[in-house]
């Protein structure tokens, strides 16, 4: 049970005693913060509450700013990171007069790296909208004032629904205007069109332009300007260069097809080709340190440790989520990890944190039908795989020509750190894990 303070002293009247005063911090939560003194005097709080670690008179509620009778309630912009400042307000789902429960989201705030929603405090009616979209908010705007006494707006009417109007009485000849007077009705011959105008020859050297009217000016979301910087800062920093192979699929396949069903009933997810690449990856990380690694002004940081961030493409852009501790994995976790973090991604629920770090890059350009492309480096990482489509194309085997599925791998790396030597040879162990993953097993 908390410690009660004592009543408080008797004080003139209009004088708030001090041990009702609100002390308030801001802190790096979805909400303010407010340290309120718990005794009969005090407001009506919300749900959660903290307790300090030692007696006080005091508790730590998390609540938003309502008014003086508790029946309002500020929506305000949740903390949304380390590195994120501020948010562009994309577009509000609601409306006001709309009835909200409590934790629903009213609006979605844009950032350069995810889509984070703004919920409402309390269940009520929003009120009105404090923010327009496309404004630039920062952690703790009021975008909306929810009240929970206010009744919900009516359903409106379609304008082909609305009652007919009284059709107003007929105007008398005496009351029509002067101007229908003095302008009688004339019937004039019709008149001649002017011929039009031949157009202008223009110099064969200027360019025929599609009219204005046929084009579209929309701002760019903040998500794709970030995919623009960061790629252009890529482009502009590192000196890459990309190194191909290719890769015969047959025994990786043959082997997804021979344990797929023992593998889902063991696991609960299906196994599919992402997972061995990642374990390739790993394997070729290990082996090639370098690969691992970053420049960092004068030094190079190596890491003891494989993050390997897998790009995915969603409706709004390319999003980079990560998997932590790659090389501590087993096949079904990193196929558990994908999945999450895809699902994830497809309804834009990635945190800062999901997407944050990652030392390695693997992108696979042939869910879309690529055959072969020059991925780029996602800075501060030194290398990227690049996956491709799996195509029936004829190789020899043992002096004959059989058709095998084979598939294209490009590495782009950042020549600065890594020289083509070890580039060559952390591409060629990859092929060699995917072509045998028996290598896997025996560790050679």
């Amino acid at each position: 049970v908390p410690h009660r303070l004592p009543p408080p002293p008797t004080l003139q009247p209009h004088i708030r005693p001090p041990e009702e005063l609100h002390t308030c911090q801001k802190l790096q939560q979805s909400t303010f913060r407010c340290l309120i003194p718990v005794g009969p005097q005090s407001s009506k709080l919300t749900r959660r509450n903290n307790y300090f670690p030692n007696a006080s008179p005091y508790q730590l509620w998390s609540r938003s700013f309502a008014s003086d009778n508790g029946d309002k309630f500020e929506a305000v912009v949740p903390f949304m990171g380390e590195s994120v400042t501020d948010g562009t307000l994309a577009n509000f789902l609601k409306k006001p007069g709309d009835r909200v429960e409590a934790d629903e989201a009213i609006a979605q705030i844009e950032t350069d790296k995810v889509t984070i929603d703004v919920s409402s405090p309390e269940a009520g009616v929003i009120e009105k909208f404090i923010a327009s979209e496309g404004d630039t908010v920062t952690p703790g705007t009021i975008v909306a004032i929810v009240s929970k006494s206010a009744a919900p707006a009516e359903t409106h009417v379609a304008p082909s629904e609305e009652a007919p109007q009284k059709e107003s009485p007929p105007v008398k000849a005496e009351e029509k205007s002067p101007k229908a007077e003095e302008k009688p009705t004339k019937v004039e011959p019709p008149k001649k069109q002017a011929p039009k105008p031949t157009p202008s020859k223009t110099s064969p050297t200027e360019p025929q332009l599609p009219p204005k009217e046929r084009e579209r000016r929309v701002p760019m979301p903040r998500l794709r300007k970030r995919i623009a910087n960061r790629l252009k800062d890529s482009q502009n920093t590192f000196a890459m260069l990309t190194t191909f192979n290719e890769v015969d699929m047959t025994n990786l396949m043959k082997l997804r097809s021979d344990y797929k069903d023992e593998f889902v009933k063991k696991h609960g997810v299906k196994l599919g080709l992402m997972s061995c690449f990642v374990k390739a990856a790993v394997s070729g990380l290990q082996n090639q340190p370098i690969v691992n690694a970053v420049i960092d002004g004068d030094d190079i940081i190596y890491r003891d440790y494989v993050d390997v961030s897998v790009a995915v493409g969603t409706s709004k852009g390319l999003v980079v989520p990560v998997i932590r501790d790659a090389d501590t994995m087993n096949f079904a976790d990193i196929e558990k990890g994908i999945n999450n973090l895809a699902k994830k991604a497809t309804e834009g629920a990635l945190s800062i944190d999901e997407m944050a770090g990652g030392t390695f890059t693997i992108s696979n350009g042939g869910v879309y039908g690529s055959l072969i492309s020059t991925p780029i480096i996602n800075p501060p990482q030194s290398a990227i795989l690049g996956m491709h489509s799996i195509v029936q194309r004829p190789v020899v085997v043992d002096g004959s020509i059989l058709a095998r599925p084979m598939m294209y791998l490009a590495l782009t790396y950042d020549h600065r750190l890594i020289d083509g030597r070890e580039a060559v040879y952390f591409l060629r162990r990859i092929k060699d894990v995917v072509e045998d993953p028996r290598r896997l097993l025996l560790d050679i």
